[in-house]
């Protein structure tokens, strides 16, 4: 059956580089058709009416025309450009910190629904605590986000049973491996992984993140200074083992936070 030429989507834009005199290349993860990269003619021109459209962290409203390397917006209305997270420095780098995972986690013309959502309410969370000065509260939505991009994902982290051996994880009798699958028993030791310390309170909240059903339904944590660090660097190594690589956006959100 013949694809028809044009097609419409919803997507928010994770990235875009330069092509040509004035046209862009979007990257945008889409409802209907999982990540997808369009060419939007003339776009850098100041007199376009795509000016501001394919900014990093913008939901836009597409119409596509069908191209033979690219295809190319025919028509683009932004739908939510979230101008609470990109008012504050540090929530612009949380919010690249969402469209470098989605690009990573994500394949071309896959769709998820669930993984835009996911995103999209994590960008408003982010936006809802603009200058709260809380970094609990700023950064949990983050920690919300990437165990359930995990999940979505199909590497969700195991955290109710050892890895090896299958028996459930006793009190204060835990570790994790990234490398391995998630928690491990004390009496499995996997080769060729690197094994870190897993705390009771971390694990607790591990697994809060995992059960709650939204981002909006975080209750209000008072987690000390190590649980968070060790919540984020559990996460941040889960992350960048699958992806094979560093976060970019970490080292940028780090910058801002001090900045």
């Amino acid at each position: 059956m013949t694809q028809p030429r044009t097609y419409r989507a919803v997507g928010l834009t994770l990235r875009k580089s330069p092509a040509g005199e004035a046209d862009l290349v979007a990257s945008l993860y889409t409802r209907e058709h999982g990540k997808l990269d369009v060419l939007a003619r003339g776009a850098r021109r100041l007199t376009s009416k795509l000016v501001g459209h394919f900014e990093p962290l913008t939901l836009v409203r597409l119409s596509v025309a069908r191209g033979r390397n690219l295809d190319i917006v025919a028509e683009a209305e932004v739908v939510n450009a979230f101008p609470d997270v990109k008012a504050d420095y540090a929530n612009i780098a949380r919010g690249l910190h969402v469209a470098e995972l989605i690009d990573g986690f994500s394949a071309s013309s896959a769709a998820n629904p669930q993984v835009l959502d996911l995103a999209l309410h994590t960008l408003e969370a982010i936006g809802k605590q603009s200058g709260a000065g809380d970094e609990l509260a700023l950064d949990l939505p983050l920690r919300y986000f990437d165990l359930q991009l995990l999940q979505l994902s199909g590497f969700l982290p195991e955290l109710y049973q050892c890895v090896e051996c299958g028996d459930e994880l006793e009190p204060e009798r835990h570790r994790f491996a990234a490398g391995a699958g998630g928690a491990i028993c004390p009496d499995c030791g996997p080769p060729e992984v690197v094994v870190r310390p897993l705390s009771l309170a971390a694990l607790k909240v591990l697994r809060l993140l995992h059960r709650t059903e939204s981002v909006d339904r975080l209750p209000r944590l008072n987690m000390p200074p190590a649980v968070q660090q060790e919540v984020h660097a559990i996460l941040s190594e889960t992350l960048q083992h699958w992806l094979d690589r560093q976060l970019r956006s970490q080292a940028f959100l780090d910058a801002a936070k001090f900045a």
